[in-house]
């Protein structure tokens, strides 16, 4: 006997698309949070952030609900959402944690990187050099090309899970590190220790160096974290 109410395969499409869509906007706003789109203590609004990103407004809420589970956004009282404001203690927390964590991915990756990653990572350093040495960089383009150097190094590692709670650094530090970049124009010198530390991150992992690239990366982390902890982005603990 046939069903009287047969489900068709739009039905069955609809919360795939759903579902797909949702995944989608968490990326976006989980992406804008990493490359300092959006800055510490701004706050949004669910009709924006929906017309920013082109969709309806319950995909968004239901990625501002997992944000906010990672920490990356608060929801608050009266609704709003902000990005959250990160504390002097908090950011010293998460910079020792990023030294054993990025640091363990980079040491990793000088055994395991390719040729192909090798080959990436020195057009990215270039392009980091090249940008930051012009009168008026585009910081945003700054941002963009230092996050896509780390994450290719990181990734090198060829370790999925590390990666993951490398992003889910960056979704909580992010934001401040960008905001230094933006605010520090004393930074963005061709002598700066970041230039500095990504060519001899480049060097050791070509040189299959796991010591010497853990010590590059260290040192570019420490640099950024004594400009930030001398400014005034931070609140006190």
């Amino acid at each position: 006997m046939k069903d009287a109410n047969p489900v068709t395969s739009m039905e069955k499409m609809q919360p795939i698309v759903h579902q797909t869509l949702s995944a989608r906007v968490y990326q976006d706003l989980r992406e804008m949070i990493i490359s300092g789109q959006l800055q510490p203590g701004e706050r949004l609004t669910l009709a924006g952030m929906a017309a920013a990103l082109g969709t309806s407004a319950m995909p968004v809420r239901e990625a501002i609900n997992k944000l906010a589970a990672d920490d990356a956004l608060e929801i608050l009282p009266n609704k709003s959402v902000r990005v959250p404001v990160m504390t002097r203690s908090r950011f010293q927390e998460l910079v020792v944690i990023r030294l054993v964590v990025e640091g363990l991915a980079v040491e990793t990756a000088a055994g395991r990187i390719t040729a192909e990653q090798l080959a990436r990572l020195a057009e990215l350093e270039q392009a980091f050099c090249r940008e930051i040495a012009l009168g008026e960089p585009d910081v945003n383009q700054i941002i963009h090309i230092n996050k896509q150097f780390h994450f290719t190094a990181y990734a090198a590692a060829q370790m999925p899970a590390l990666s993951s709670l490398i992003e889910g650094l960056w979704l909580r530090i992010g934001p401040v590190l960008n905001l230094d970049l933006r605010n520090s124009g004393s930074r963005r010198r061709s002598d700066l220790p970041s230039v500095k530390a990504h060519r001899a991150l480049l060097e050791a992992l070509r040189a299959g160096d796991g010591a010497a690239a853990k010590a590059a990366l260290a040192m570019d982390i420490n640099s950024a974290a004594e400009v930030i902890l001398s400014g005034t982005g931070l609140k006190e603990s």
